[in-house]
């Protein structure tokens, strides 16, 4: 794979062909990574590479223990294993060989260089086989069961450029590299399998529970990609760029990153519980995040220290995978989400965390009096400890308090 170099999507001294001053140090000499530089012309873009990267790295705090909570779904693993048998792989890849175009030294040759350098900088070892498809709606997946299959629509190759459309395969790479795409290619089935058997209650019930869980996680490990996508694109302005178009279309020259961050603050910041409650029911069945909510999810990691440790080459390896614990994913992940409920803006969020520090606050208080130390104890008086005199605190000689004055008036 080191033999083969990206074609185009850099940047020369003068800034054209493409968004210069990418985040992160691409070019950093430090850390333990080499650096993938480009062809001919391309030689003052070089992006840094991750060799044996774990996907721990940048998967999202909820992606690897959501993941845990579905296969904790009652009858999910007899139903994967079901599924895994029957969801026909060979076919899928005979339907796209046959009806796409596959993207390799001879046909979109820009992409399979985007795909390969992909690879080499998240040292994924087996490069995918992609494919083009004819589709105007812009998307990208990455499915299968024993090998991933990454593909694109026409288009979203004609909404991108090639900085954004590197973002893209980066995120897809990124997917077969944390293994979400045995559990995509499940939800897709299922999906269509749900709508064959909507006749069915009881059958169509027990499918839509499986949907339902899928999507919450489809949902986080989109968050996951989007990083992966970063890691490899490494120039942030081009990622947001990206999903910007994915809401508002090629209309660059009428759109502002900096404004769609803020329109995505005013979404989060919601107006009052209804919102609240309306953005739950809109997410429901949804399989991605709103791209604004992406957006802002990405320009916050990538303002992390954690980000720009990993940047210089301080992050988890696929040689240690064993040794970490899932009850570490499970505990930061709830660090997350306590940290994400005090400072959100939602109202609903900010309803519920009020009542719960409430609610502990009460709790506090009756455990004291249950255990008596909230009640003065015998020999004491509300006002204050008596003394060996017998007099309290605000009594004795020397004391600043005027008698009456303090917390014991009125007591």
């Amino acid at each position: 794979m080191s033999e083969q170099q990206p074609a185009g999507g850099g940047v020369d001294e003068t800034g054209e062909g493409g968004a210069a001053g990418g985040s992160g140090p691409a070019g950093a000499a430090d850390g333990g990574g080499g650096a993938v530089g480009g062809p001919e012309g391309d030689a003052a873009r070089v992006r840094r590479r991750y060799p044996g990267i774990s996907s721990r790295a940048y998967e999202h705090p909820a992606d690897r223990p959501a993941l845990v909570s579905l296969r904790k779904l009652t009858g999910f693993e007899t139903v994967f294993k079901v599924l895994s048998g029957m969801i026909p792989e060979r076919s899928l890849r005979l339907l796209f060989l046959s009806d796409s175009v596959r993207v390799d030294e001879n046909q979109f040759v820009h992409l399979h260089h985007m795909l390969v350098d992909a690879c080499e900088i998240l040292d994924l070892e087996r490069v995918p086989p992609f494919y083009v498809t004819q589709d105007p709606q812009p998307n990208a997946m990455c499915i299968g069961l024993d090998q991933p299959i990454i593909v694109v629509t026409t288009g979203l190759v004609q909404l991108l450029d090639e900085e954004e459309m590197r973002a893209v395969i980066g995120h897809e790479v990124g997917h077969a590299l944390s293994g979400h795409a045995v559990y995509r290619t499940i939800l897709l089935f299922l999906t269509s399998m749900a709508v064959r058997v909507a006749w069915i209650p009881l059958g169509n019930i027990a499918i839509m529970a499986i949907v339902s869980a899928l999507r919450e996680w489809f949902r986080k490990s989109e968050l996951s990609a989007d990083r992966a996508g970063l890691l490899v694109g490494q120039d942030l302005d081009a990622s947001l760029r990206g999903l910007m178009k994915l809401a508002g279309g090629n209309n660059l020259h009428q759109m502002n990153v900096d404004a769609f961050l803020k329109q995505a603050e005013e979404y989060e910041r919601g107006g009052d519980v209804r919102d609240s409650v309306l953005k739950i029911l809109t997410v429901m069945p949804r399989t991605h995040p709103f791209a604004a909510v992406r957006a802002a999810e990405l320009n916050r990691w990538a303002q992390t220290r954690d980000y720009q440790r990993l940047c210089h080459g301080h992050y988890p390896r696929r040689g240690d995978d064993q040794e970490s614990r899932i009850t570490d994913s499970v505990k930061e992940s709830a660090a997350h989400y306590a940290g994400a409920a005090r400072n959100s803006k939602d109202p609903l969020m900010r309803l519920v965390t009020d009542v719960a520090s409430g609610a502990g606050e009460f709790g506090g208080k009756l455990r004291d009096f249950a255990r008596g130390t909230g009640r003065p104890r015998p020999g004491e008086q509300r006002g204050g400890s008596a003394g060996k005199d017998g007099r309290r605190d605000g009594d004795r000689p020397g004391s600043d308090r005027p008698e009456g004055e303090g917390p014991a008036a009125g007591s």
